[in-house]
């Protein structure tokens, strides 16, 4: 599958599937996803300019209103998330994720392999050389550690997905993490795996090939005829504990764990924003489809209940007791999310059996969409019907 990866967006919608359509061209092939990391401004009208996070030169409807409204339509199935340049407004109508246009659709507060800003240190497992030679106004924050998010090397390093899509820092970079399950050290012309220091070997583990004495009276020879057979000395004395041991050649070393950064830059002329991978997926769905993780539906309603609607946050629980609840509501998804009308197990749920796109606010030029005021909160039914499937209290349209 052929997946686009576009950096920061910044309304430029246009641009960005103009420009893919430039490359499906170009390299006669057909991309089947776009993934953009984040401040995509998913601007409906000029009211939601109020609730942009950006200077006020910066305050600009963009392009996303026309397939908001229906004026075009998205050309290939997009995915989103958050930056720290958006009408969080919108957003936050579908803080559980949902579909902000028709083909086009927010995780919601949460990522997994993609993230707006890079992971902590992530510059360390690429060209940092090059990355100051371009961005020397980057040294001070790496040589501080405050370049990148803490949090979201702690989730790379414990998730270790094959991928990792960032944007933010509006240029590109290429890294690679190897995971320390298995580290390779290269020794001159060797490769060397270092065994984890707490693994427990078994002395007498692994059996060695057997082959009885009288099972060698024949061999193959590849590509002709078996050779003489081997005739037993009678007078001979054969012991019942006797065996010929055949040595194994020695398994290949593991190929380590590793996870590939990329970071891209904004949507401008001559910049490096965008950038097609072709990732196997193993499915044979001619195109891509958006279904629900049981795991995070789980974890979703354990945690429901500490989702504060006060400012002050509620305490979390400890890892152990956290980890039992997921384990508990894991169970629950299974036998209520993920089973048809007769009761039968699913292994997908698609996102759209339970939500579909609903236009909540008004379009540029409607009533109650112009003038430089905040606008109400819009309940969506996508977040409702999202929490109506995991029976959890909807928080998000929360009345105060």
């Amino acid at each position: 599958m052929k997946i686009a990866i576009e950096g920061c967006c910044h309304g430029a919608l246009d641009d960005i599937y103009f420009h893919i359509a430039s490359l499906e061209v170009q390299n006669n092939y057909k991309v089947d996803l776009l993934l953009i990391c984040g401040d995509f401004q998913a601007i409906r009208n000029e009211r939601d300019l109020q609730c942009m996070a950006v200077p006020d030169k910066y305050r600009a409807l963009g392009g996303f209103y026309k397939y908001y409204t229906g004026e075009k339509n998205a050309p290939i199935l997009t995915i989103v998330i958050g930056g720290n340049h958006e009408a969080s407004n919108y957003f936050w109508e579908l803080y559980h994720g949902g579909w902000i246009a028709p083909n086009m659709f927010f995780l919601g507060h949460a990522g997994i392999f993609l993230s707006h800003d890079w992971p902590q240190s992530i510059e360390r497992h690429g060209n940092l050389h090059g990355l100051l030679k371009r961005k020397p106004y980057f040294k001070g924050d790496i040589e501080t550690g405050s370049l990148g998010s803490p949090p979201m090397m702690g989730l790379l390093r414990t998730l270790k997905p094959e991928w990792w899509f960032s944007a933010h820092l509006h240029c590109r970079f290429e890294a690679t993490v190897l995971h320390p399950d298995t580290e390779v050290v290269h020794e001159g012309a060797e490769t060397v795996v270092e065994r984890n220091p707490d693994e427990i070997v078994i002395e007498d583990e692994g059996v060695e090939d057997e082959i009885p004495a009288a099972a060698s009276a024949a061999q193959y020879v590849p590509g002709g005829t078996p050779a003489p057979a081997v005739v037993a000395n009678p007078d001979e004395i054969v012991l019942d504990d006797e065996e010929e041991e055949v040595a194994k050649p020695p398994p290949p070393p593991p190929k380590p764990l590793e996870t590939k950064f990329l970071a891209l830059d904004k949507c401008l002329p001559r910049r490096q924003f965008l950038e097609v991978v072709d990732i196997p997926t193993g499915s044979s769905s001619p195109s891509p489809v958006i279904s629900y993780d049981p795991e995070w539906l789980a974890i979703t309603r354990a945690f429901n209940r500490y989702m504060s609607t006060n400012r002050p946050q509620l305490a979390y629980p400890d890892e152990a007791t956290a980890r039992e609840a997921v384990q508990r509501e894991l169970e629950w998804v299974k036998a209520h999310v993920f089973t048809d009308a007769t009761g039968a197990s699913l292994e997908v749920k698609p996102v759209e059996d339970v939500q579909v796109f609903a236009k909540t606010a008004p379009g540029p030029g409607e009533a109650e969409s112009t003038g430089k005021v905040q606008p109400p909160h819009y309940p969506n039914p996508q977040t409702a019907a999202f929490c109506s499937m995991l029976e959890i209290e909807n928080k998000v349209d929360h009345v105060r």
